[in-house]
């Protein structure tokens, strides 16, 4: 099993991190570049939930969102071609006093296959850098599609 952990510090607030990371609408990939339009299904929603199939050519992931909690957002893998028991994504939002917001992500990537297991040690050596990176972006596309400053690396 593999766990990541990144951070940033951006202007977008937690109300506009929620509304990112909850719109399944087309352009999703313009903000989550792994997570192709194409590819993308969501089977249901709620006011605070989603069952939603999402990813690219290669991986994709049936994830169950949970956002009950506005200042936090749980992502759990029900289903995968690559991943299984713990695997899942969070992400939480806490303002801080200056008016920008702390964004935590955690990323956990448990195979559950031979394809699973060899991106699992592949994440485990370069996934700090190579989803770092897509975090980073991902965070500044949110800001960009606020009409907010750029990020910083907490």
């Amino acid at each position: 099993m593999t766990t990541l952990h990144f951070t940033a510090t951006t202007t977008a607030s937690p109300d506009q991190l929620l509304a990112a990371l909850t719109d399944f609408g087309p352009g999703r990939s313009e903000l989550f570049p792994n997570s192709h339009d194409d590819h993308l299904t969501v089977h249901d929603r709620g006011a605070d939930h989603a069952d939603v199939t999402e990813g690219s050519n290669g991986t994709w992931e049936r994830l169950l969102y949970d956002w009950s909690d506005p200042d936090r957002v749980v992502m759990t893998t029900i289903d995968s071609n690559a991943w299984g028991g713990r695997s899942g994504h969070t992400y939480t939002f806490t303002p801080l006093a200056d008016g920008t917001t702390r964004v935590d992500a955690t990323v956990v990537r448990e195979g559950k296959n031979l394809k699973g297991r060899f991106f699992a040690i592949v994440f485990r050596a370069f996934g700090q850098a190579v989803l770092g990176k897509a975090f980073h972006q991902t965070v500044r596309a949110i800001e960009a599609r606020s009409g907010t400053q750029s990020t910083q690396s907490a």
